[in-house]
């Protein structure tokens, strides 16, 4: 009876030890398995593998396209900012101009028509505005083209009268010279300046004349 207890005991110890051998390499065999799911993470969700360098520089460029149009310089630079090789980022780029996505033709044209009619920004700085985005020096001058003499001149007399009356109350002289230095920051030649701020006075104080003639006070 005894030698049987005894056996029993060293057979149960055996069993033991062999059920943690047993799960030790179920243990093993269970990790490598949760190691071996390559392209999930801890949480099991699916890896994407890396971008490729083009595949960086296209997706950029369409992030920065979809806010607004940008020149070929633009995309160029923000694509050197990320350390996308230069071979890499010209071959997206020429793509991109194939398929019509960068047109700095159009993007000259959209920026005058826009900034003149808005801003009331004459050729001069229109021009330096363009070219400070990397547009070609012949595109710019086509896109300028569509401005005339004669628009630019009227565009700068609007100015001149939405200003005009703020400046009520200087010398004449100062409100010369502040009138013409507004219409210089805005690209516009001195002469045309100086012409059509001393013709808005002109006006203004032939109209005065003719309300004191009738009576009315001027202003």
């Amino acid at each position: 009876m005894l030698e049987q207890e005894r056996g029993d005991g060293a057979d149960g110890r055996e069993g033991r030890r062999e059920g943690r051998r047993t799960g030790s390499r179920e243990g093993r065999r269970g990790g490598a398995g949760r190691e071996g799911r390559r392209g999930e993470d801890r949480d099991g969700r699916q890896e994407l593998p890396p971008q490729s360098p083009e595949e960086q520089a296209r997706a950029i460029c369409l992030r920065l396209l979809t806010g607004m149009p940008r020149t070929r310089r633009q995309l160029a630079d923000a694509l050197a900012k990320r350390d996308i090789p230069e071979e890499v980022a010209e071959q997206v780029l020429s793509r991109f101009e194939e398929v019509g996505l960068i047109d700095d033709a159009a993007f000259a044209g959209a920026w005058v028509e826009s900034r003149h009619r808005g801003r009331g920004l004459a050729r001069r700085a229109l021009a330096q505005e363009l070219r400070t985005k990397g547009v070609d020096a012949v595109l710019v001058q086509d896109a300028l083209e569509q401005l005339d003499s004669d628009q630019e001149e009227e565009t700068a007399r609007e100015l001149v009268e939405r200003k005009l009356r703020s400046t009520r109350g200087l010398e004449r002289d100062k409100r010369l010279r502040r009138l013409a230095g507004m219409l210089a920051r805005k690209g516009y030649p001195e002469g045309m300046a100086l012409r059509v701020v001393r013709r808005a006075l002109e006006a203004e104080g032939a109209e005065d004349s003719d309300a004191d003639d009738l009576g009315y006070p001027g202003g």
